[in-house]
């Protein structure tokens, strides 16, 4: 089956899922040492925080950092009232609203900030140092994701994502998150992961190294999707299983992994490429429609506990 989810509306958040965060937070607060309210100086952790926004965005007006700190404007005037007096920061008029300042932090400003920045620099590397290099790279990754997830703009993608070939561990894996995200997204029910878990069986059992090839997309070392190339007869390639986890929506990886088996196909003098897929997977849908893929198929059925429309799509290659 080749299909790729596209995110759904808010859920209703388990009452486990809100106790875990909430464990999580009180956990990670008493071993990052983030409730003491001062960090080896004169400031509160709240005036610590302002001071941070300013010496790393220069040219904020109050009300920019107001917003970035999700403070009151009033308390936040009153702390950048306090760092002006101690000649910390200074105000330029804003070209765009004469009614608004630029703030700067100045050189005695920078020279404040300098020893902060440095504990809290050892502080968190006293956090990691107790793991070995690939746990503490772990713990990174670990966060980096839930930035991720929490707010897909917050971390900048620094290494680019891989299509790689399978390993072992990698078709269980295309199991396990078929199952997951069809569940948690449209309600399917085990029916389905047995139908995947029947698919992989048989790739892996019946594979034909010179017709047919899967790839594994990875992103920051993380498995995040999939797609497979079947033969159907001697001139005609399947898509089957074109997946994105929701962590690697949004970036084209849908895309390129449909070229990537399209790319494949034509290499290796198919004529023509199929797939069935099911309406209600609109993004899947939506791109194989801009690579010409036409509907050949439509027809209602009941299944995976639902009631689905099921459709075949065909490109000449």
């Amino acid at each position: 089956m080749a299909s790729m989810s596209t995110p759904q509306a808010p859920s209703p958040v388990p009452a486990a899922a809100v106790k875990a965060v909430r464990r999580f937070n009180r956990f990670y607060t008493r071993r990052a040492g983030v409730l003491s309210p001062y960090l080896g100086g004169d400031l509160s952790l709240t005036e610590v925080r302002v001071l941070y926004e300013l010496a790393h965005q220069p040219g904020l007006v109050a009300t920019e950092l107001a917003r970035e700190l999700g403070m009151d404007g009033g308390y936040l005037s009153r702390i950048l009232k306090r760092f002006e007096q101690s000649g910390w920061l200074s105000r330029a008029p804003s070209p765009k609203d004469a009614r608004q300042s630029l703030l700067t932090l100045t050189d005695a400003g920078h020279a404040a900030f300098a020893p902060l920045q440095q504990k809290s620099r050892e502080e968190a590397a006293a956090l990691l140092a107790p793991l070995a290099p690939a746990e503490q790279q772990a713990v990174v990754d670990a966060m980096a994701r839930i930035e991720r997830l929490l707010d897909p703009t917050a971390v900048p993608r620094t290494r680019a994502a891989v299509l790689r070939e399978p390993r072992p561990g990698d078709m269980g894996w295309v199991v396990q998150q078929h199952g997951e995200v069809y569940a948690r997204e449209y309600g399917w029910n085990m029916a389905f992961e047995a139908l995947v878990a029947d698919i992989v069986a048989k790739y892996v059992r019946e594979f034909q190294p010179d017709w047919e090839r899967c790839w594994i997309a990875e992103l920051d070392g993380e498995r995040v999707g999939s797609a497979f190339v079947v033969r159907q007869s001697a001139s005609t390639a399947q898509l089957r299983m074109l997946l994105l986890t929701p962590a690697a929506r949004g970036l084209g990886l849908g895309a390129r992994l449909t070229d990537e088996c399209l790319a494949f196909a034509r290499h290796k003098g198919y004529r023509k490429m199929m797939l069935w897929t099911n309406s209600c997977l609109t993004a899947a849908r939506e791109i194989y429609a801009k690579r010409g893929f036409e509907r050949v198929k439509s027809e209602p059925y009941e299944g995976f506990g639902q009631s689905l429309v099921g459709e075949t799509w065909e490109l000449k290659l």
